[in-house]
């Protein structure tokens, strides 16, 4: 009997239970069924406790992405333990998982002290550019999603740096490899700074209000515009600027999670000035405007900043392109992909005169 209680006892715990997969039909229908519940939960980091509240039909990302909120721990740098369950699928739904009410969770991770140049553990991104052709429309039109960005809206403040200013149009600005090479090593940020941007962005604001759009934390957005003098430039004046927790996470069909930036999180804030028909934004990744794909120009990545700082010549291009539509009614008309062919045509329809 002792040896039988000894085996016993020496038995090995079961294994924690993954998280369930997701199932994007699934959530879906939930989505239109029923309103999310809130789900309540107490994350402990670095000796502090923090009560964090979300939604059923978030995500474990978007929970992340809340904790963010208090801790200024990124989502990437963020390691999730609550017992018995592994979390490491970013993708699962927080309504599936059994955390129970005021359920404790710990948090390991680092706040980043690095601004201009990422770690070298971080990966590439992945050229994303042919990615969602097939799948768009099924993301775009996602009930779940569209929750998503009303809610997104209802919670995040954009604060406005100078007024918006009546009858003009919207160009929402990336930063990194759209106006700044964040990779390439440098002692002085202004090196990373793509060319013609002071020009660029002083010929914009005669047509258009800017914002900028950043994945990363507020604090990091502010300082790169500072660095790079973006706030302080005499021609032109910023509108406002929106991080990384103005994002929201999606998931396309082929089960991938990832963030990206809804249009209609600004088209909420101020529907008096802004929309789908005059709003354009600049971005090297084309799943950060899944939600809104006639809105959206896939700018070419600005890399190697010491090498191609000579040559590149896309801020310069691009002024003449937005300018040239300015005048037309509805921007979500045009293909954007095509912004080199119709100023072929538009010089050409000069050139006749």
């Amino acid at each position: 009997m002792s040896e039988a209680s000894s085996s016993s006892a020496a038995a090995p715990a079961p294994a924690p239970a993954p998280a369930p997969a997701l199932d994007p039909e699934a959530i879906s229908l939930m989505a239109e069924e029923a309103p999310p519940e809130e789900i309540t939960l107490v994350v402990k980091w670095s000796g502090k406790e923090y009560t964090v509240r979300a939604m059923g039909d978030d995500t474990l990302l978007e929970l992340k992405r809340r904790i963010c909120e208090y801790t200024e721990v990124l989502p990437k740098r963020q390691k999730l333990l609550y017992p018995k369950l592994i979390l490491n699928d970013e993708s699962v739904l927080l309504s599936s998982l059994p955390f129970k009410p005021n359920g404790k969770l710990t948090m390991i991770g680092t706040v980043e002290d690095e601004i201009f140049v990422d770690r070298p553990d971080d990966p590439e991104v992945l050229d994303d550019y042919e990615f969602f052709k097939d799948e768009v429309t099924a993301i775009k039109d996602n009930v779940l999603y569209k929750q998503k960005v009303k809610r997104r809206a209802s919670q995040y403040k954009i604060k406005l740096l100078n007024p918006c200013r009546d009858g003009k149009r919207l160009l929402v600005l990336d930063i990194d490899y759209t106006l700044f090479d964040h990779r390439s090593p440098a002692e002085n940020p202004l090196e990373l700074m793509r060319p013609f941007l002071h020009e660029f962005l002083a010929a914009a604001y005669a047509e258009y209000d800017i914002m900028i759009w950043s994945a990363t934390n507020m604090k990091w957005v502010q300082l790169k515009m500072e660095q790079l003098g973006v706030l302080s430039n005499p021609n032109y004046k910023i509108t406002a600027l929106l991080d990384h927790m103005a994002m929201i996470t999606v998931h396309a069909p082929d089960k991938k999670v990832f963030d990206c930036k809804p249009l209609g999180v600004i088209w909420t804030k101020f529907p008096e000035h802004y929309n789908e028909k005059n709003t354009i934004m600049f971005d090297d990744l084309r799943r950060n405007f899944v939600m809104n794909p006639q809105n959206g120009l896939v700018i070419r990545p600005f890399k190697n900043a010491s090498k191609n700082r000579g040559r590149d010549q896309e801020l310069r291009k691009l002024t003449q392109y937005l300018l040239s539509i300015a005048e037309l009614e509805d921007f979500s008309k045009l293909e954007h992909d095509g912004w080199e062919s119709f100023m072929d045509e538009t010089g050409k329809r000069r050139r006749r005169r």
